[in-house]
């Protein structure tokens, strides 16, 4: 699929994820004359690079563009209100890419009739082209066009097909919100770290720099998570002693498990409406 002046790429919604994804593409080389972004109220700093890298802002959608790819960006409460106004820009090959969480594909489809349309869950280490995407497209989008959005959203990391929609929700569960889960076992390593005595600062430094290392050293390694596990764990040594806590019956497996389920049965709740 090509973009230019007359096919654009239109990106709607410039907050932090929709701007993740626009640096991205300019540093991949994208074309800003092939883009448009329309946004109401971009940020003084996404304003500033959409003027600086000559890319075309629209607060409304004009009714004469003619987009090959519409990627929506915006909050799912906001759906509503912006769906109506791409309709006119919006033709039969037009292909729709949504990031919104919690929008099913027939809330674009009976926008905007039988155009192609894919779903995708990024996650937010994508804002520093770290993440991790997956989706999943309709009947409609041809292989063509599934490599475009494969090329597109590998700006921001890794990029995973998926066989049905209902795999979202479980998607959601484990990477869409799974990055907090990190943050908060950060959060509680800094507090073990207090509780035997370390300074707040040096809590605070070791916990992150342990858990962003390793999960840097698990992103270079062919290694699975479970062999560099064991790499760490001498017999009867310290780590192996805090395993034993971890991996007991009672221990994180289980609890991850309820945690993930939890998140799961949110995600069906909110797209449920």
């Amino acid at each position: 699929m090509i973009f230019n002046k007359e096919r654009p790429f239109l990106l709607v919604g410039a907050g932090r994820m929709g701007g993740a994804m626009l640096a991205g593409w300019i540093a991949r080389g994208v074309d800003p004359a092939s883009l448009v972004v329309s946004d109401p109220s971009p940020a003084p700093d996404m304003a500033a690079f959409l003027a600086e890298n000559g890319i075309r802002h629209v607060t409304t959608v004009p009714e004469d563009l003619a987009p090959a790819l519409v990627l929506v960006a915006v909050k799912p409460q906001l759906m509503d209100k912006v769906l109506p106004g791409l309709k006119p820009a919006v033709r039969p090959d037009t292909v729709i890419l949504s990031v919104a969480a919690g929008t099913p594909i027939t809330t674009f489809e009976a926008a905007f009739g039988p155009v192609p349309v894919a779903r995708a869950m990024p996650n937010t280490p994508a804002m520093v082209s770290r993440g991790i995407t997956a989706v999943y497209p309709t009947d409609r989008v041809t292989d063509a066009q599934k490599d475009t959005i494969g090329t597109l959203l590998q700006a921001v990391g890794k990029v995973v097909w998926l066989d049905s929609e209902d795999q979202i929700d479980s998607v959601t569960a484990i990477s869409g919100s799974g990055p907090a889960y990190v943050f908060y076992l950060a959060e509680c390593l800094t507090e073990a770290a207090r509780s035997l005595g370390l300074p707040d600062d040096v809590a605070r430094d070791l916990a992150e720099a342990t858990v962003s290392g390793a999960g840097e050293l698990m992103h270079q390694s062919s290694d699975t998570p479970a062999v560099l596990r064991q790499n760490v764990t001498s017999p009867n040594g310290t780590t192996a002693a805090a395993l034993e806590v971890l991996m007991a019956d009672d221990g994180l497996k289980p609890l991850m498990r309820k945690a993930a389920e939890a998140a799961h049965r949110r995600a069906q709740e909110l797209a449920a409406g």
